[in-house]
């Protein structure tokens, strides 16, 4: 079976195709979304998910977030006393989805389709694919995360042409993309994005609120404990706006507690400048697909923090609609993943679609650009493939030698749009011979092709003596061979996991203690005597009696704190 995986910044989860349609697996915990944060203990002991988050709270430099921005980086996060790249990361939060579908299910999981922000380039993708050959899982696709969300939406089953706007806004990640569909297909318009832009910003702005009305505390000098603290509790004031105007958070620095209470329109007006932001890619995406606002049919809300009044209001005044939310926006892309996935499996009881989708980014090469004065200007992108142009997709230019008796001509393949070469990624170089003649005497056609699977393929082919050279490009930075996948595979099999069955007893033993750390006077040690009365069950090792003792220590943590 193929599941189909979303990859969040802030939560991931993972569906399945059935005969009814696509549904969430749940987790280890029986919850439907599962933290993208990562914890290590002292004996190199893996938590994954809600677990990680409370030892997050409890013991600040174990745990790591928010890393999926930084994927097909070489960026280090430190747990403890080892360091881990971003894929890494990411390969523990798909191990533990592999290992709850598979419990779950009742069979072995060996393959995905997953998926990433549209505006991911190929050292992005790419890692993303890395960190699922390190969960043990065999990649079907990537795919991107708006048409996913067009596909979990049944938009591909509507009669008729029509054009409809993705709006998906996640923990840290911002998307828009315009798609068109027709007949049996599904085709991708134009994309845009912000890879540094998503749910996580919104959260900050309340953090912000609060330093300005106690100027005493300072980000630099709070430690790391307490600044979770307040992140968190900055958390809950957001979603606290999804039930009213006015909302609150109370943090407890020391042995005081210090109050924000913040407006509906004082946070708006807070988040204006996010608000521009998010009005670019839009503005962007419009002009790629070379259509108007009034063009579009439908607007579908995706993402997290798209539940967010902020950002629903925002949407309905930005496209004069009420937007589509008929699919809980964090469930949309888990859901569309996985009805790609039996697409692929080409099951008869869903309807084949073909889908296409565009280049997130321009693609192209180095040059040397001659001007009218005759002045020459090195350093220059030439763009072969430009973005959003839909893929598969085949362009070739053909370029001159530039001094006499010039021998090599080097392509340098980059990633970008900037009119700089040096400021566009690069993804690597070809060089070929030419014959030595005159400037601009000897040519090469270069012919970039560009698939479905974010595999670009360089043909170079000298004019005058037919000679060629091919190859394909992956990120020479950041690329890793199958032998070092296998031995960075084999490095990280040395780390515990943490079991499924003991996985609900460590979390709810961190919640309380966290709970407690949060508390004061006759309410701690209220938890207290809760707490010791649980760990005396665990410690029975009687099964009959730990199953009763979690039930009723549940309970009581649930009258404590909504934790659900």
């Amino acid at each position: 079976m193929i599941i189909g995986i979303d990859l969040g910044t802030t939560n991931s989860l993972a569906a399945y195709f059935t005969p009814e349609g696509p549904r969430i697996i749940p987790n280890r915990l029986g919850k439907r979304l599962t933290p993208s944060v990562v914890s290590m203990d002292e004996e190199e002991q893996i938590y994954v998910g809600d677990t990680a988050v409370q030892r997050n709270l409890l013991y600040p430099g174990s745990t790591a977030s928010v890393f999926k921005r930084d994927m097909g980086s070489q960026k280090q996060f430190k747990l403890l006393h080892k360091t881990f790249t971003a894929e890494e990361l990411s390969s523990f939060v798909l191990r533990a989805l592999k290992e709850d579908a598979e419990h779950y299910l009742g069979e072995e999981v060996t393959e995905a389709v997953v998926s990433v922000p549209a505006y991911f380039n190929d050292a992005r993708r790419r890692a993303t694919k890395r960190a699922g050959e390190l969960a043990g899982l065999k990649v079907e696709r990537i795919i991107s995360e708006p048409t996913a969300a067009a596909i979990s939406y049944g938009l591909y089953q509507n009669g008729g042409n029509s054009r409809f706007l993705v709006f998906d806004l996640g923990g840290g990640t911002f998307d828009v993309s315009i798609l068109e569909h027709f007949d049996t297909v599904l085709e991708v318009r134009a994309v845009a994005g912000d890879n540094f832009l998503g749910g996580e910003d919104f959260t900050t702005v309340l953090e912000n609120l609060f330093f300005e009305k106690y100027p005493q505390f300072n980000r630099l000098t709070l430690d790391e404990k307490t600044m979770h603290h307040i992140h968190k509790q900055a958390e809950l004031c957001k979603l606290g706006f999804s039930k009213s105007r006015k909302s609150s958070m109370d943090c407890k620095i020391g042995e005081e507690c210090f109050s924000l209470s913040v407006d509906l329109t004082k946070y708006e007006d807070a988040c204006e400048e996010l608000l521009d932001k998010i009005r670019q890619p839009v503005k962007r995406s419009l002009l790629d697909a070379h259509i108007r606002l009034s063009d579009i049919d439908k607007v579908v809300l995706v993402g997290g923090a798209t539940k967010s009044p902020v950002i629903r209001r925002f949407v309905s005044r930005l496209f004069k609609v009420i937007p589509d939310t008929n699919i809980n926006p964090d469930e949309a892309v888990a859901l569309g993943a996985a009805v790609q996935g039996a697409m692929k499996e080409r099951r008869e009881s869903i309807k084949e679609v073909i889908l296409t989708d565009v280049c997130p980014f321009t693609l192209g090469t180095e040059v040397v650009r001659e001007w009218e004065n005759g002045r020459f200007e090195n350093g220059v992108f030439c763009p072969i493939i430009d973005r959003n142009t839909v893929i598969p997709a085949s362009r070739t230019e053909r370029l001159y030698t530039v001094r006499d008796d010039q021998s090599k001509i080097r392509i340098n393949v980059l990633q970008g749009e900037s009119r700089f070469a040096a400021n566009n990624l690069s993804l690597g170089e070809l060089v070929i011979d030419v014959p030595c003649r005159k400037a601009g005497e000897e040519s090469v056609d270069v012919t970039y092709t560009y698939d479905i699977n974010s595999i670009l393929e360089v043909e170079v082919t000298v004019v005058s003596t037919g000679k060629k050279e091919k190859q394909v490009f992956c990120g020479r930075d950041v690329d890793m061979t199958q032998e070092e996948i296998r031995e960075r595979l084999d490095t990280l099999s040395y780390l515990k996991i943490h079991p499924r069955d003991r996985e609900e007893n460590k979390y709810l033993l961190l919640l309380g203690e966290r709970i407690y750390e949060e508390s004061l006077g006759e309410k701690r040690r209220y938890i207290e005597s809760a707490l010791h009365k649980y760990e005396k069950a665990l410690n029975s090792y009687d099964h009959a009696l730990i199953d009763a003792a979690k039930k009723e220590f549940k309970e009581f943590l649930e009258e404590i704190e909504d934790f659900e």
